[in-house]
């Protein structure tokens, strides 16, 4: 890596899975802008997958978005994780490693994204963590505001929690902007004017997926299906708080042909293009 920081990329993003190789692979210069990949499915991979992964490398943009940091979590960080995350910004520099801000580990981990109490004593404890995290790393940690479904203990309104987090460690935050639109379906809030809240002068990238219906009231975040005409309408109202800023695609599973994704890329890329369009002159 040289000691000049990679630039952020811009435009939209197509999160990197194994499932995706091949399309991508075989993808036109210019598809996309950045891929993402999580770095805990390519620590240590060799063979046919390293090589594909070299040549996305040498092609596109990576930023990373982790899956087991456990930054609110009980036990220990992983340091052994971090030591792989920073390989691989050394090797691909990558100029973002997000995460998210929940807890996924108890003795042990526990496969899922869990939320984590909004409270002062929480707001400390993390903030502890994310500074071990930045400092080991050198860069600053980018945190998604996550999709829960039952909250354990509150002090705080999750708006006011993560202010706090940002103001006290120094991390940036990743808008995901369909846990917006899940959460205030789930627990029944105005999603503009929570995102309004948030401390998006922290903003880093955002993120837009697809979710599923399991009742009129009950939204389940899953990264697995095209994302829906409110979620779009949603990006646009983050577009004109916070610009224009790198936004990726996610898709988990059940994945469509890649036409079909990169049909949502331009999505994407026409919602940031009316954002970026110089106001037209009105003859009057």
């Amino acid at each position: 890596m040289s000691d000049t920081p990679s630039k952020d990329p811009l435009g939209a993003g197509l999160g990197l899975r194994r499932a995706l190789m091949g399309p991508l692979l075989s993808m036109q210069e210019g598809a996309v802008d950045f891929l993402e990949l999580a770095p805990e499915n390519w620590i240590g991979v060799g063979g046919r997958f390293s090589d594909g992964l070299s040549t996305l490398g040498e092609r596109f943009p990576f930023v990373m978005h982790g899956l087991s940091l456990d930054i609110g979590g009980p036990d220990p960080l992983d340091m052994n994780l971090l030591e792989g995350v920073a390989d691989l910004i050394r090797r691909f520099d990558v100029p973002i490693y997000s995460e998210h801000l929940t807890y996924c580990a108890a003795d042990g981990h526990l496969y899922d994204l869990l939320p984590i109490p909004f409270t002062d004593e929480a707001v400390r404890y993390v903030s502890q963590r994310i500074q071990v995290v930045q400092d080991f790393l050198g860069m600053p940690l980018v945190l998604e505001n996550a999709s829960y479904y039952a909250q354990a203990h509150r002090e705080l309104d999750e708006a006011t929690f993560i202010n706090a987090i940002v103001e006290e460690s120094g991390c940036e935050l990743l808008l995901d902007v369909n846990n917006v639109y899940v959460n205030s379906i789930n627990h029944r809030y105005e999603p503009v004017a929570f995102m309004e809240a948030l401390p998006l002068h922290a903003v880093r990238y955002l993120h837009i997926a697809g979710h599923y219906d399991e009742a009129e009231d009950l939204k389940v975040d899953t990264h697995g299906t095209d994302v829906i005409d409110p979620v779009w309408a949603l990006l646009d109202e983050a577009y004109a708080r916070v610009g224009a800023l790198p936004t990726l695609l996610e898709r988990d599973f059940n994945f469509p042909a890649l036409d079909t994704l990169l049909s949502e890329i331009e999505q994407i890329r026409s919602a940031q293009q009316r954002r970026d369009l110089p106001a037209q002159k009105v003859s009057l």
